[in-house]
């Protein structure tokens, strides 16, 4: 998925929560700093939130409409595959 498009309108949020030190969320980390500025710049109202604790496993949350809210696990996972899953979940 190209993150540089508008999100559909029934996503209300996007959260991720990953370490700021810990190797289990550096392709996190990398696709945060990669493609926060392409999805913000798309969608300027969207909240596009970035929680860091350390010993945090890497999470991705989605709240949508209606107040369903859905997360995939992203530990341990590349840049590229934490896209492809982030994609899965916001589709």
């Amino acid at each position: 998925m190209s993150f540089a498009k508008p999100l559909s309108p029934a996503i209300r949020e996007i959260r991720f929560l990953l370490s700021q030190t810990g190797p289990a969320s550096a392709g996190t980390r990398q696709f945060v700093q990669a493609n926060y500025p392409v999805i913000k710049k798309h969608n300027p109202n969207l909240p596009f939130m970035i929680r860091e604790a350390t010993g945090t496993p890497a999470r991705v949350f989605a709240r949508f409409e209606r107040g369903v809210e859905k997360h995939v696990e992203l530990d341990n996972l590349s840049s590229e595959d934490v896209a492809e899953k982030v994609a899965q979940l916001l589709s």
